[in-house]
Parts: C-alpha cells; structure tokens; sequence
C-alpha cells in the first residue's frame, strides 16, 4: 500500500500500513512513492551503478550475496563514471532505467573540482528524480566500540536544493556569485518527513540543524518553517528544539547522545553525516538512502569514492551491503533484508574480520564471504 499522490505536503500524512522499514537498524521512513517498482514474474529489476572509486568492488560483494540467498533481484547495470571522457551518454541511460525501475542501488560517482568539469552527476540525479529526503543512521555497534557509545542518531537531509542548486557565476574578473535558493515548499517536505520519520520509529525529539543568525532570509525560512511545522506534532509528544550548525558540530563530537532526529539543508547535511559517520566508525558501515514520491536510490550514507584504495581489495563492503538491505525492505522483502543484515552485523560484532578501516587486515572478500558463511 502507498500513499496519494503528494498534491499538498501539508497534508501528507503517513497510515502504520503505508509505511516501511527503511534500515536494518530497525528504523522506518514515511513511505512517500505512488508508484510501484518494476516487477516481473515475482523479480525486481533494480538498476545498479557501481559508482567509481571502490564502488565496483562493494557492489559486487552485493551481487555475491544477493546470489547466495536466491534474491529475487535483476540488476540492470550502467557503469556510469564521472572521470571517463563521454559518460554523459551513460549517464542518461542510467536516468532512464530508474525511471523505468523506480528503485536503484548506486555508488558514488567521482565529481571533478576543477571549473571545467561537469557538474555532480550525483546531485544531478537527486534533481532530476527528486529524490529530496536523504536518510543517513549513525548508531554504534556493540562489537566496534568508538570514543563514544550509545550513539544512535538518524540524519534528516534535504537533497535537491540550497547551496547544491548549482547556480553560480562570474560576474567579473575574480568575482563569483553563487545562488542558494531555498522554498518553503522543499522545507516544509523535509521538515515533515522528519518529523513523520520519528513517529514511525518512535524517536522523541527533532533538532532543526541551520545558520539562521546570519542568513536571515534563507536558514531563517527553512527555520521558520521547521517551528510552524512542529507544533502541529506537539500533541504527539515528539519534542523539538533547534541548533545553529557551527555549535551543533561541537555537540556533535562532544556529546552526540543528545541527538535523536536532525533535519537541514543540503549542505549542512553533506557535513554532519559526514561527523555521524567518524563518530560512530566510518563511512564503511554507515548505510543510506534517497527517498522521493516516485523514485529510491540506496547508496552509503556517508559519500566517499575511496580512490586511493580502489582496486586493492581493501575497501569495507558494510555500508553498501546494509544499503542493498534497506533497499530489499523497501521492496517489501523483509525476511531476505532480515537475514542479510543479521549476517552482516554478526561479522562486524564478532571482530574476527575487520578491514582496513576497522583495524584489521581482511580485504573485502573476506569480509563478503565471512557475511555469506553466517547466511
């Protein structure tokens, strides 16, 4: 069961029955789509891009797995890339299967920095698809403690405006303009996907996450319209304050427990998932996923390419494994979802295989077929 057509986000409000579980780690997301994945003959097709960086290898550690518990999954694959000459082309190709597919599992694709490269191939795709509630969970792991524990925070981002429009340019020699729209109509999507997001998982509290003190106009909309928002939920006892972004990334690394449910712009959200990820071990456990009305993409929720260890058989699988499971839920596949992350979770709170960036020494093929023995 889905929802109406999203006409009035003021209006949008989930049933327990249109929702489901978004992440292995026993969190749920309003279930916003009016459009059903394809599905043929009892399969998904479910498009897949590898990404660049270490994206080849951890995608494929979801194929070995996907494969070993017989998933009903049919990838149509498009190895788009954001350093090859002409992946445009790939890239239009890869837009289109998702809109046939409705649902993707993607890397991250490399956005060069230079001001003669194409633009972010990944921001491109949030836009055009409108995928505009980015789902990042930072929580800690019994069996991988960190400096601090019982971390268990859900980043709320929006995905398709802000800094990230892309509008900038010269207005002269060595002056740059650059444009950060904000709507009150994104805002208020956002703001109520956060706050419909704590409902479903039974969190108590939303944190506005801005800089309102000094944009004004534009953090102070996004602000303004997160308080207006949040009394409409007061008599769902959810509890609600905000935080200016510089001081939020101080309590972040000194007292992150504070935090439940955090909801911002695109840029700050860029950032502070990139805090939540250090804090609780790294971007390679961290799992992710862009919802919008009519389309899902799973990616790590942390966005790293990981060029200095591509191709070494080093990189950690977890966090694309997890996403792939958030996915299958997402397809309504619970059970095949359950097993995986089960599996995968063992393996991470056993500590007899770690990768690199878990301080051991196992590649990433150990790591695929240690979750595969536990299946």
């Amino acid at each position: 069961m889905v929802l109406p057509a999203l006409a009035r986000p003021s209006v949008l409000r989930p049933t327990q029955q249109a929702l489901r579980s978004a992440t292995t780690l026993a969190a749920g997301f309003p279930r916003v789509s009016k459009r059903l994945p394809t599905k043929y003959g009892g399969v998904y097709t479910v498009t897949l891009i590898p990404g660049d960086g270490i994206g080849a290898e951890i995608t494929d550690s979801v194929k070995e797995v996907f494969e070993h518990v017989n998933a009903p999954i049919e990838w149509e694959q498009y190895d788009v890339s954001g350093e090859t000459p002409g992946g445009e082309a790939v890239f239009k190709q890869a837009l289109e299967s998702l809109k046939r597919n409705r649902v993707g599992l993607k890397g991250i694709l490399y956005t060069p920095i230079d001001s003669t490269g194409h633009n972010s191939w990944n921001v491109a795709m949030r836009q055009q698809l409108d995928i505009y509630a980015s789902v990042v969970l930072c929580k800690s792991l019994p069996g991988f403690p960190t400096r601090h524990n019982n971390v268990d925070f859900a980043i709320i981002r929006e995905n398709t405006e802000g800094e990230y429009s892309g509008l900038e340019h010269q207005s002269f020699p060595g002056v740059v303009e650059s444009l950060k729209v904000s709507t009150r109509f994104k805002a208020e999507r956002i703001i109520r996907f956060a706050f419909d997001f704590a409902l479903k998982n039974g969190r108590k509290k939303v944190t506005c996450v801005h800089k309102a003190n000094i944009m004004k106009l534009g953090d102070g909309l996004f602000l303004n319209t997160f308080r207006q928002v949040a009394e409409e939920y007061k008599s769902s006892g959810i509890q609600y304050n905000d935080m200016i972004v510089d001081n939020t990334s101080m309590q972040l690394v000194a007292k992150p427990q504070q935090f439940d449910v955090m909801v911002m712009p695109n840029l700050y959200g860029a950032i502070v998932s990139n805090i939540g990820a250090a804090l609780v071990g790294g971007p390679g456990i961290v799992p992710g996923c862009n919802i919008g009305r009519d389309y899902a993409v799973f990616e790590p929720g942390c966005r790293h390419v990981a060029k200095d260890i591509m191709g070494t058989n080093k990189a950690n699988p977890a966090a694309m494994i997890l996403s792939a499971t958030m996915m299958l839920r997402h397809l309504g596949l619970d059970s095949i979802a359950n097993n995986i992350a089960t599996a995968t979770y063992d393996v991470i709170n056993t500590g007899k295989v770690r990768t690199m960036d878990m301080g051991g020494e196992a590649s990433t093929s150990d790591f695929t077929g240690a979750v595969i023995s536990n299946l």
